[in-house]
């Protein structure tokens, strides 16, 4: 895991109060701002000159205030490999969701504003996405499972798997799984390789299962 010492972070946010909270929030925890700037086109340019290890961008923002955010994390993926997205939003808009991971969702987060009044959550989905994890806000992936169950493509699964690919959505650890389940840590293992096996993901030295899991409910 990266130190939060050593973890760099861009912020694009249009509200100078929460982008100055923010970078407030996070200074004190030791991580190192590279930017906080408040529209596509400084953050643009910032990256160009110090590249942050994730980039927290709120969806939202100037000119349109519509899809600007979006757009601009499409752009930054294509252009720097490994570059870490966190997606901020105050509604929860699945489409935005589903558009952003739909190619690989390695290093993608997705979280409402609401969720940095709890900063060990804020703090535990930047260092997650900062290495390569998927970081999806309780209420989004509750939101996408719903989309997922309507068009019934996954009715291969037990109603307890997909609680368990729910979580695994959120980037939880079987761990963290096991004791939000209350069951034994065997048991959510036991879980994930039956959703692997049904899910047709087999063991692969490149691909990451749990995220292909989690991409699977999203395509469907």
């Amino acid at each position: 895991m990266i130190g939060a010492d050593t973890l760099r972070i861009a912020i694009a946010e249009d509200s100078a109060i929460l982008r100055d909270g923010l970078v407030q929030l996070l200074v004190d925890r030791g991580f190192v701002i590279t930017a906080a700037v408040g529209d596509p086109d400084a953050l643009r340019s910032s990256i160009a000159q110090v590249p942050p290890d994730v980039a927290v961008i709120d969806i939202r923002m100037p000119p349109n205030f519509t899809d600007e955010g979006l757009r601009l994390a499409l752009e930054l993926r294509a252009k720097y490999d490994g570059l870490g997205i966190l997606l901020f939003s105050q509604y929860v808009e699945t489409r935005y969701a589903a558009e952003l991971l739909a190619n690989d969702a390695a290093g993608i987060g997705y979280l409402l504003k609401d969720r940095v009044a709890d900063v060990s959550d804020f703090v535990e989905a930047l260092e997650r996405v900062a290495v390569g994890g998927t970081a999806l806000d309780p209420e989004v992936v509750t939101q996408l499972m719903g989309a997922t169950r309507r068009s019934d493509s996954l009715s291969v699964l037990t109603g307890r798997e997909r609680e368990v690919l729910s979580l695994m959505a959120e980037g939880r650890s079987n761990a963290a799984i096991a004791n939000a389940l209350v069951v034994s840590e065997g048991a959510v293992e036991k879980h994930v390789a039956n959703i692997f096996a049904k899910l047709d993901l087999p063991v692969s030295e490149n691909d990451h299962r749990r995220v292909l899991a989690v991409l699977r409910f999203l395509e469907s």
